[in-house]
């Protein structure tokens, strides 16, 4: 069947994989005769611009084709429009194609996915008018965020990895205030993580069980650890095993305030705002192509 998509593409996701996977994408697309308005952004701004106009002219899907920052990008443009989002993996983390089960390393794969034309409705998150699909970032892992997106160099996992270490040296437990549906807690911790997903740095499920269509979020809290610990249970993140540790525990909410003096949070990999924030589940929120 004939359909006619805008294709969003930040050309430089993933070292310049943004651009290569595209023009793989659109000889497929074309082949399937799909009729694909291409569009590049020279910045945020003029993306999100370009994917306004292109949902107000009645594209049938707005796909981007780059990392979990395209996809951020997209949930600001679609949410509750209804016009569906498709996702050609070709970022660093690929939190949200991981978390939809869409093929991350297989372009043809995930092409094909996308002309199975299966669509799926999904929550989202809001703080305010900004949106999230995966996981707000609110401590040690935020501030691993904030190092690992000033540097340049190695790519993929082991930056976040090499962020990690270079933290340990100097963090402390942090002071929280929380709000989880009313309830009020104050605590000290090593990080608060709020999981409408499960994963969030290219495969690290620190909200392992979070389910994405269930009206939910997850509120993950890592009490105090000594760095040695910390150590020892950052591998368990991979495989989420690190939900057995003593000092996890998990709140399934539907709204919660996070503060906590000098955190900035991330979400989506992106930069999202100063705490505190006021995060809420918005069911239904989003059509994805998954």
């Amino acid at each position: 069947m004939t359909r006619e998509i805008a294709l969003l593409t930040n050309p430089t996701a993933g070292k310049g994989r943004g651009a290569r996977v595209r023009e793989a994408a659109l000889t497929l697309l074309h082949g399937a005769g799909w009729r694909v308005q291409v569009l590049e952004g020279r910045d945020a701004d003029e993306a999100a611009e370009l994917g306004h106009k292109a949902v107000a002219g009645g594209t049938e899907a707005l796909v981007v084709c780059g990392g979990d920052g395209m996809v951020h990008l997209a949930a600001q443009v679609l949410a509750g429009t209804g016009t569906p989002l498709g996702i050609l993996p070709a970022g660093t983390g690929n939190d949200a194609a991981r978390t939809l089960g869409i093929p991350r390393k297989d372009t043809a794969a995930a092409v094909a996915r996308l002309i199975a034309w299966r669509q799926r409705t999904v929550d989202l998150a809001r703080s305010g008018d900004r949106w999230f699909l995966t996981v707000l970032a609110a401590g040690f892992d935020a501030v691993v965020n904030e190092r690992a997106n000033k540097m340049t160099w190695p790519r993929g996992q082991m930056r976040y990895n090499l962020a990690t270490l270079a933290e340990l040296r100097t963090f402390e437990p942090l002071h929280y205030e929380l709000d989880l549906d009313g309830e009020q807690h104050h605590l000290r911790a090593m990080l608060v993580a709020v999981g409408n997903g499960p994963s969030f740095g290219g495969g690290l499920r620190i909200a392992e069980g979070a389910v994405i269509d269930d009206g939910l979020l997850d509120v993950v809290v890592i009490g105090p650890l000594t760095k040695p610990d910390l150590v020892r249970t950052y591998p368990k993140l991979f495989s989420g095993t690190h939900v057995h540790h003593p000092q996890f525990s998990r709140h399934r909410v539907r709204k919660v305030s996070v503060a906590c003096p000098g955190i900035v949070g991330y979400a989506d990999g992106e930069r999202y705002g100063a705490l505190p924030l006021t995060v809420e589940c918005v069911p239904a929120a989003l059509q994805v192509i998954a």
